[in-house]
């Protein structure tokens, strides 16, 4: 614990890349083996379920600090983070009973093992442990015995650092660390091992993402290099039939097989030995020219998370599956060939399965492109966010690259709003007032809407935690009732009609476009505003 608690440290705290890399790579030279496996299984999302509650957390505190609950919860509430704010009020240990050197393989299993455990055994675990950490150790022991530990690393990261310890390609670790395993059931040379990966009939490939256009889109060069499709708005995943079983993954890792039935009958029809990259999207089927219609991505989201689903959600909202591309084909990797063939081989996998909820992302023909730019105008009209555009020769590479996928995304929608409500931020901002509510006018009320805590400076920031600071009028736990003074322009990719908002509308990707200083409260728009945008995006 010790080791990966430093690790943990300069990760949060380095702004540098390499040196970031260097750790991890240094890291991983020294660990035990039981140790990396966990590492990695952390790092990519793999977190065990929650050992403890907080308010078990909570009641140990107190009780080795002697502090009373108001006093806590101030704490807490200057901190904003849980764990951050119990490793402040702990104690430091004292020196010869600070023997804490377990192995954070130890913690994982231990965790696991409290999950059933009575409140005492855990409360007991909880105690015995903190006196023998120090503050950065019992911060991280805080966020993994809750199943809050995140770390802002990135896989790419991480995958680099350990090729560079084993002398492994990084697309092949990439690779090899996908899909469904269990920390607890396998080793670091096995999961790392070209056997073990040949054995698992499930794994997936990791995705190759995109960058967004920053630039003129003239400057990509000959348009006749370049394949052109619509970005459809859902679930990115993996569709994957192998020893005539089929598996459906998602971008994050999640096996989503059972949650999605329509794809059941695709493992009749669909060749062994192929995996097919593409979108998990609300659709039904069209007799247009496209031969589907894309639904609103709320209703994709009534799906989400279901481990049952009934036939009534069957009907109201049908799924099916876009296709991208094609990764895998008679069990060959075919990563490597160039788009145009791969797109050829994929469309003679999937024409053969007309009438199936399954459909090729069709190719947009374009001469130039300025035909393209009048073209992605329309995007909104079919229920897509814009373009992507993908280079002809192109191979499926692992994780984000520039060069050769582009996505070219339509502006956002935006409505001007006034902050009523404030609430400090995590991290690095848990002492400033960085996540706000915004409201519209309604017949004389404000009526909030969303939330967001993206878009703005530093700098800007700041200035909002003073003004949040000054104006505050009330106070609900950790959040702020404000002065409605402050505009801002909301910007977001989609909306629909809600039951559980109080507005009846949620936004989808809400988050700061600027500050509005030019305007005041009386200028911002209104309910009615926003549900005329909801009328016409549904109508589109």
């Amino acid at each position: 614990m010790k080791a990966f608690a430093a690790l943990v440290g300069i990760l949060a705290t380095s702004t540098k890349t390499n040196d970031k890399l260097n750790a991890i790579r240094e890291y991983f030279a020294i660990a035990r083996d039981e140790d990396k496996v966990w590492v990695i299984a952390l790092f990519t999302g793999r977190r065990p379920k929650r050992a403890v509650n907080t308010a078990l957390l909570r009641q140990c505190i107190m009780e080795v600090t002697a502090i009373p609950a108001w006093l806590f919860e101030e704490c807490y509430h200057t901190v904003g983070d849980l764990a951050e704010t119990i490793a402040l009020l702990l104690p430091e240990p004292v020196i010869e009973l600070h023997v804490d050197d377990h192995l954070l393989s130890y913690y994982m299993e231990k965790f696991i093992a409290l999950v059933k455990a009575g409140e005492a055994i855990k409360k007991d675990f909880i105690i015995e442990c903190w006196a023998q950490m120090t503050a950065k150790e019992s911060f991280v022991f805080n966020k993994l015995i809750t199943g809050g530990f995140r770390i802002g690393v990135s896989q790419k990261l991480m995958v680099n650092a350990i090729a560079k310890t084993t002398g492994i390609s990084p697309s092949v670790i990439a690779h090899r660390i996908s899909g469904n395993w269990d920390p607890l059931l396998i080793g670091f040379d096995q999961l790392l091992s070209k056997e073990n990966s040949a054995a698992d009939f499930s794994k997936p490939y990791p995705f190759f993402l995109s960058y967004a256009i920053d630039g003129d889109v003239q400057d990509l060069g000959d348009p006749a290099l370049w394949q052109a499709e619509w970005k459809w708005d859902g679930i990115r995943g993996q569709i994957i039939k192998r020893n005539n079983e089929l598996y459906v993954w998602s971008r994050g890792e999640e096996l989503m097989t059972e949650k999605f039935p329509e794809y059941k009958i695709l493992e009749q029809l669909l060749p062994d030995g192929c995996v097919i990259d593409g979108e998990i999207i609300g659709l039904q089927p069209s007799t247009g020219a496209e031969k589907f219609t894309v639904l609103p991505f709320a209703l994709l989201q009534t799906r989400i998370g279901r481990k049952h689903i009934t036939k009534k959600q069957l009907v109201d909202a049908p799924v099916g599956f876009i296709t991208y591309d094609l990764l895998e084909y008679n069990y060959g990797d075919i990563r490597h060939l160039p788009l145009s063939d791969r797109r050829n081989k994929m469309e003679e996998i999937i024409n053969k399965l007309a009438g199936l909820p399954i459909y090729i992302s069709p190719v947009i023909k374009f001469n130039d492109w300025e035909e393209l730019t009048d073209l992605r105008n329309l995007s909104r009209d079919i229920g897509s966010e814009g373009l992507m555009l993908k280079r002809k020769d192109s191979a499926y590479q692992v994780g984000r690259k520039r060069g050769d996928w582009w996505k070219w995304k339509i502006d956002p929608l935006t409505i001007d709003a006034v902050m009523i409500y404030a609430q400090k931020g995590h991290g690095r901002r848990s002492n400033l007032y960085t996540d706000y509510t915004f409201a519209v006018k309604d017949s004389g009320k404000l009526i909030p809407f969303a939330k967001a805590y993206s878009g703005l400076t530093d700098k800007e920031f700041a200035q909002v935690d003073s003004f949040v600071k000054r104006n505050s009028i009330e106070k609900f736990g950790p959040v702020r009732t404000v002065k409605p003074e402050l505009v801002f322009e909301i910007a977001f990719e989609g909306i629909a009609a809600s039951k559980r908002h109080k507005s009846g509308i949620a936004l989808r990707f809400p988050r700061i476009s600027r500050w509005r200083k030019d305007k005041t409260p009386e200028d911002i728009n209104t309910l009615d505003d926003l549900k005329g945008i909801l009328e016409t995006y549904n109508r589109s």
